[in-house]
């Protein structure tokens, strides 16, 4: 199941119909931080983006689809890697749009890092 799915809008596009890279970042950076944020069980912070490429454009009215995996622990920090994906509102077809890798810091109330809360135990 995708992280964050949702439409591509004109608001987001540039004059030739393609949207901003930015949008889509921030989109994918909103997808990160739900697994992020059930993994810390609160609050975090993105600190960091890894080697994200745009490998295709997004159109106004794609279905965007993000896809983010916890990767790594450390003692605050967590690495997401997220995939994206679009739709193609014209023909239906699914292209991969950009990849990327985001870190983010688990904090509290103040904005100040913490430790992870240890992961929850099966039961069975």
């Amino acid at each position: 199941m995708p992280a964050l799915r949702t439409i591509a809008m004109p608001k987001d596009a540039n004059p030739n119909g393609d949207i901003f890279g930015g949008w889509l970042l921030s989109q994918m950076d909103l997808a990160g931080a739900v697994v992020a944020h059930e993994r810390a069980r609160g609050r975090t912070a993105t600190v960091a983006v890894e080697a994200m490429s745009f490998l295709a454009p997004v159109r106004i009215g794609d279905t965007v689809s993000c896809y983010a995996e916890l990767v790594s622990t450390g003692r605050s920090s967590m690495k997401v890697r997220i995939e994206t994906f679009v739709q193609r509102r014209t023909d239906h077809s699914v292209v991969k749009v950009t990849d990327g890798t985001f870190t983010y810091v688990a904090i509290d109330g103040d904005g100040k890092s913490r430790a992870l809360p240890p992961e929850p135990t099966a039961i069975g």
